[in-house]
């Protein structure tokens, strides 16, 4: 089968597109017939050793699919062969054919594409967990979304908006336009060395959730910006930098720091995930969500997407068509 191809740990530029022979689905796998994967920031760091899971070599990344079964491993009875299925792989999304264990499928409708059902799972899903299991998000409330205009980012600003809250997005300036289009009410400079300041004039009494993906420097001064009771959620670690927070100010704010592990929950409660999906495919039914996209790409690109996933100059998502 054609897949991109990571032979040696490294930078984006030394992926090869080649053959390589097809994956069979082991026990409780299914094997997927892959039509679209979305390129998201863990598989610039699979390619470079720096994930917490290390593939042997060669391997292609990809951790996020749409497509059809293909077939299914012992043991399993379903979904049949022809299936349209979306699914989180771990890595080898970046192929022809992908296997995925039975409980990280999410059986998709026929009245949704696969380009954005490949960006659904790993930016929509976690922040639909996030806000909806984990932080509780109630309508009126301010939710704080830090990289506001990345993948994860701007899908919390839109689920956030969806859910009924006031959503102000932290973004360099050249990504503000693509922020308040995405349904922020307002937008901070974080890049700025005072954007506190600016954060405490649109929200006096703080903000009720924050969003964070980032971690790093952003992540005390947000903190410090958080209402009474308020719940901040970390969600990642896009920075580099896993930061250190005076626990003091939990006490001094009375508020809840949440984390959000959205592969653990999608293992614990499949069921649970495959609702949160059914939700998100009701919204872009009903046209209310229109997933981020920001270019749909053939497999051989795959290379440049990470480049630029790495150099931050993606707002939204790429997605790859196999």
């Amino acid at each position: 089968m054609k897949a991109v191809l990571c032979r040696e740990f490294g930078p984006p530029s030394a992926l090869v597109l080649g053959e390589t022979p097809a994956p069979k689905p082991g026990r409780g796998e299914v094997l997927i017939r892959v039509e679209a994967a979305a390129v998201n920031f863990p598989d610039t760091l699979i390619i470079q050793g720096k994930y917490q899971a290390k593939p042997p070599l060669p391997f292609p990344p990809g951790g996020e699919v749409a497509g059809r079964v293909e077939a299914l491993g012992e043991g399993l009875d379903g979904p049949a062969p022809g299936t349209r299925v979306l699914a989180m792989t771990g890595h080898g999304g970046f192929a022809e054919l992908a296997v995925a264990p039975a409980g990280n499928i999410v059986v998709l409708p026929d009245d949704i594409d696969a380009v954005p059902a490949a960006a659904l799972s790993y930016a929509y899903g976690t922040v639909l967990h996030a806000l909806q299991d984990r932080a509780a998000l109630r309508p009126g409330e301010t939710v704080l979304v830090l990289g506001a205009a990345g993948g994860a980012g701007m899908a919390a600003v839109q689920v956030a908006k969806l859910m009924g809250a006031r959503v102000i997005a932290a973004a360099s300036p050249a990504k503000h336009a693509a922020c308040r289009e995405a349904g922020a009410d307002a937008v901070v400079d974080y890049t700025a060395e005072h954007w506190r300041e600016e954060l405490k004039t649109l929200a006096p009494d703080g903000v009720e959730v924050v969003f964070d993906a980032v971690g790093g420097p952003y992540a005390e001064p947000s903190l410090r910006s958080i209402a009474w009771g308020g719940r901040y959620l970390v969600v990642g670690f896009a920075s580099g930098d896993i930061p250190r927070i005076p626990l003091n100010l939990t006490l001094l704010k009375g508020c809840a720091i949440l984390g959000v592990f959205y592969g653990a929950h999608v293992k614990r409660d499949p069921e649970g995930n495959r609702a949160l999906m059914a939700r998100l495919f009701d919204w872009i039914r009903s046209g209310a969500l229109k997933p981020a996209i920001a270019q749909a790409w053939p497999l051989e690109r795959a290379p440049e997407a990470l480049e630029l996933l790495l150099a931050r100059k993606v707002t939204g998502k790429i997605v790859l068509r196999i």
